[in-house]
């Protein structure tokens, strides 16, 4: 949408969004959405599905695992160099 288009408020504080948005959004009628206030505007937008917030989930668990292992590795290139460190 590349111009802003003025809405009127209805009676119950409804407000219809406009066509051209709700298609790119991929928002239908019966959808929920998060609405809340920031910096003196109201914001609305479309909630992460629950498969889009899964596959976060998934990519946050796979670069987790690739860290641990990297710093596995790490760990016993140091203990390899190193040699036993003194118990303190």
């Amino acid at each position: 949408m590349s111009k802003n288009e003025e809405r009127k408020v209805g009676e119950r504080g409804q407000v219809t969004l406009p066509k051209e948005l709700r298609e790119k959004l991929g928002i239908r009628g019966g959808d929920e959405v998060l609405v809340h206030e920031e910096d003196g505007k109201i914001t609305i937008e479309k909630p992460l599905s629950r498969e889009e917030l899964a596959e976060g989930y998934r990519r946050r668990a796979a670069e987790s695992e690739a860290l641990a292992e990297e710093m596995d590795g790490v760990s016993r290139e140091a203990d390899e160099y190193l040699g036993d460190v003194p118990e303190w």
